[in-house]
């Protein structure tokens, strides 16, 4: 995966995150369904291993060559967690809503999946211990590069101040620089089939990923 870059003017910044993104999509685009299949599988499988349990978790409904999160949906709810999903508005903010089930998914906009069922306003968003949001790239400093819309980099400022962010992506989106402006949010870590990995601050406070 070629390697972004975060000096420049905004125009600069805003280019070249336009590139990483046509490269990274083009590259999920040429994965197969098999491939697909058991990197959704992989993530359920890493996130249960490296996390502790959280009463309330909020995901999303994956969709396309999204890495896939049902799989991880559907273990969350097995053992009882409260999973909060997001909901697209019209001016970009993120409304949530509580995931109770593949049956209870229903088409948003822009090709996404919500919950069907109540909403429950931007700032539940600050009940969830556990986050794990979508995004194309990340750096080890935790500069994520989302889909240019900037609903996460919203989102994330009503964070609770003891949640552990995550953006899932799969192996190789972990790159050396992520293209970045000073209103883009960071995580704390990476989630992928490979494992969890600390990034940013997080990298330098956890030693063991399993403590998480």
């Amino acid at each position: 995966m070629p390697v972004g870059g975060s000096t420049g003017s905004p125009t600069e910044v805003d280019a070249a995150k336009s590139a990483l993104r046509a490269t990274v999509l083009a590259a999920r685009r040429a994965l197969g369904p098999t491939e697909l299949a058991a990197a959704a599988a992989a993530i359920r499988d890493r996130a249960l291993e490296a996390l502790a349990p959280a009463p309330t978790v909020a995901l999303y409904a994956s969709t396309g060559t999204e890495p896939g999160t049902h799989p991880l949906l559907e273990a969350l709810r097995a053992i009882g967690t409260r999973v909060l999903l997001p909901v697209l508005l019209e001016d970009n903010g993120l409304d949530w809503g509580v995931y109770r089930g593949p049956d209870f998914l229903v088409p948003g906009p822009r090709g996404t999946l919500e919950p069907a069922g109540p909403r429950l306003g931007p700032e539940a968003f600050g009940e969830a211990l556990l986050a794990f949001v979508p995004g194309l790239a990340a750096d080890r400093n935790g500069r994520r590069l989302g889909r240019g819309g900037g609903s996460y980099d919203r989102t994330l400022r009503h964070a609770h101040p003891a949640a552990l962010i995550a953006v899932v992506l799969y192996p190789g989106e972990i790159i050396d620089t992520v293209p970045a402006r000073g209103h883009d949010a960071e995580v704390h870590a990476v989630l992928s089939p490979e494992g969890l990995v600390p990034v940013g601050e997080a990298a330098d406070a956890v030693e063991d990923e399993e403590s998480w």
